[in-house]
């Protein structure tokens, strides 16, 4: 193992296909037991960069280190990881049983039969399938194939555990008990995972840190929390959740924030993201609100203290249990998203009639384009 606690390190790695650099230069280290997700849109690198941990690629620049070993040249079938894949792969030939222990008995030399049972029935106990043991794959349902995937890859019980979008086929209520049962197993198991994926809660509610990518390059990479809250730039800002985004000229920057002009000839004032960088007057700058710390209020009833207020024509409202979210457009600044949570009386703010928003100036970020 790494002396340093390091499971995977990047450093410096490229690699492309021609003249198209689908990982570009990007170093990266990632603690061991930690769970990581590379989240971006198709094409961004995220499933490169997975494929060169696994050895199914090898960098054209660069190292690639696991538990502090060099990997550039290693073979795939050499190196200590196991990858889930989106579809499983599974063997409908096989049962259960025989699909979680193919990797096993493909070894050199192959384990004694007892020694094999065991470990079969053990991967089977960590996904809580030992009753399914001898079950064939087309009588699983999907939660239950992703399983015997999942303890198939864990049965070799290797360093770190990748899995290229292995919920994307399951429904909603299905991946969202799937997730909670992948976290509990990465930290009953104790080994690094490395998730790709382009579904941004899914990498919010189950990573530790989360590597946002951009044309193979990580644009940030830090906790969800950072993520969200800290966002460097609009690109992040806008893939890891939803905001109200304005753009406009810097008119004046200081140490608590920046003033940007939109073209409508109104100024708004927000504070700097804590891990972005300072905007310089004159550039383009954006001006970014998460809608739910908007607040929504009907005529005369907002309160004094608000740093920006608007008044607002109510387009639409959705209805969403634990929170509505209103459509709303405001002289100046266009078309908004506000979102309040059921505790806070609505009456009065229907489709149509006219109200008010507002925010503090510490809640909204003033960010750069790129």
């Amino acid at each position: 193992m790494a002396e340093d606690g390091i499971d995977v390190r990047f450093d410096t790695v490229s690699k492309h296909f021609g003249d198209v650099a689908a990982v570009d230069g990007i170093s990266f280290a990632l603690r061991r037991g930690s769970f990581h997700s590379f989240l971006g849109p198709s094409g961004c690198g995220k499933t490169t960069s997975l494929r060169l941990i696994a050895g199914f690629e090898q960098p054209s620049a660069g190292t690639v280190e696991i538990a502090g070993a060099n990997m550039v040249g290693i073979p795939a079938y050499r190196r200590p990881v196991n990858m889930v894949f989106q579809h499983y792969a599974l063997f409908p030939h096989m049962d259960v049983a025989g699909n979680v222990g193919y990797g096993l008995r493909q070894r050199k030399p192959r384990p004694e039969k007892s020694a094999l049972d065991r470990r079969v029935a053990e991967a089977l106990e960590l996904v809580r399938l030992p009753h399914l043991a001898k079950r064939r794959i087309w009588e699983l349902s999907g939660g239950q194939q992703q399983r015997v995937a999942l303890a198939r890859a864990l049965i070799n019980r290797p360093t770190v555990l990748l899995l290229d979008e292995p919920l994307a086929a399951l429904d909603r209520k299905l991946r969202r008990e799937m997730q909670i049962e992948l976290q509990n197993l990465q930290r009953e198991v104790g080994i690094t995972f490395i998730l790709v994926t382009h579904d941004q809660e899914e990498a919010l509610s189950m990573s530790d840190t989360i590597g946002i990518m951009k044309d193979g390059k990580i644009v940030q990479m830090g906790t969800p929390e950072e993520l969200y809250d800290a966002p460097v730039n609009r690109y992040v800002a806008d893939f890891v959740g939803e905001s109200n985004f304005w753009s406009g000229e810097v008119a004046a920057s200081d140490a608590g924030g920046a003033a940007i002009r939109l073209g409508s000839g109104m100024t708004l004032r927000a504070a700097y993201s804590r891990l972005g960088a300072p905007l310089k007057v004159g550039e383009t700058g954006v001006i970014a609100v998460r809608p739910e710390v908007i607040g929504l209020y009907p005529p005369g009833a907002a309160p004094r203290d608000l740093d920006c207020q608007a008044n607002v024509q109510i387009l639409n409202r959705i209805y969403l249990g634990d929170h509505s979210e209103f459509s709303v457009r405001a002289e100046g600044l266009g078309d908004l998203l506000v979102r309040l949570p059921k505790a806070v009386e609505t009456a009065g703010l229907e489709p149509g009639a006219a109200a008010v928003i507002g925010w503090r100036g510490n809640q909204a970020l003033a960010l750069s384009e790129t």
